[in-house]
């Protein structure tokens, strides 16, 4: 039954123009891709080499404020990936004789990758899933950028601000 107050058109009656949700508008979040968020983010990507000591990688984690860096050769080709998780794995196994160890013996080497053209939730839903927070970006054999799961969710909480945002001036006006 209808509120009390509705009435239903009469012939006559101006139509108004109505806005409402499309199809497009949301799925907008879900083909979001990885190539979006690394123009806003940056293609920076920290590495090192497999027989760097985890002292030098730690120093380098310190002084950039990250938590993972990608382990390649010499032409850049991905061997691994190393985070602070896998570091403080091993310190609990090797007290006090990490540091010297070598990148190579703690590093994953079955790393998990993106591509640019990746779906932002897809990918997010593999590093959730997976229980990593660092994934590098490739494109085709190429080490194009890293991301993290705050970097997705940072973006998509600026999408969804932004959304807000045109959602209340379509509203006020």
């Amino acid at each position: 039954m209808a509120p009390s107050s509705y009435q239903s058109p009469s012939q006559g009656d101006k139509s108004e123009k109505t806005y409402s949700q499309t199809s497009q508008s949301n799925l907008a979040s879900s083909t979001t891709t990885i190539s979006k968020l690394l123009d806003e983010k940056g293609n920076d990507v920290i590495t090192v080499r497999p027989n760097d000591t985890i002292s030098t990688v730690v120093t380098i984690l310190r002084d950039k404020g990250i938590g993972a860096v990608v382990v390649t050769d010499q032409n850049r080709a991905v061997l691994g990936i190393l985070s602070e998780r896998d570091i403080v794995r091993r310190m609990a196994d090797t007290p006090g004789q990490t540091l010297p160890q070598a990148v190579e013996d703690l590093m994953t080497k079955d790393v998990l990758t993106c591509a640019p053209a990746d779906s932002m939730i897809d990918v997010l839903k593999r590093m959730t899933e997976g229980k990593f927070r660092h994934m590098p970006v490739m494109d085709g054999t190429s080490l194009v950028g890293m991301i993290t799961v705050g970097d997705v969710v940072n973006f998509r909480l600026t999408e969804l601000e932004y959304e807000a945002l045109k959602m209340k001036q379509m509203i006020v006006g």
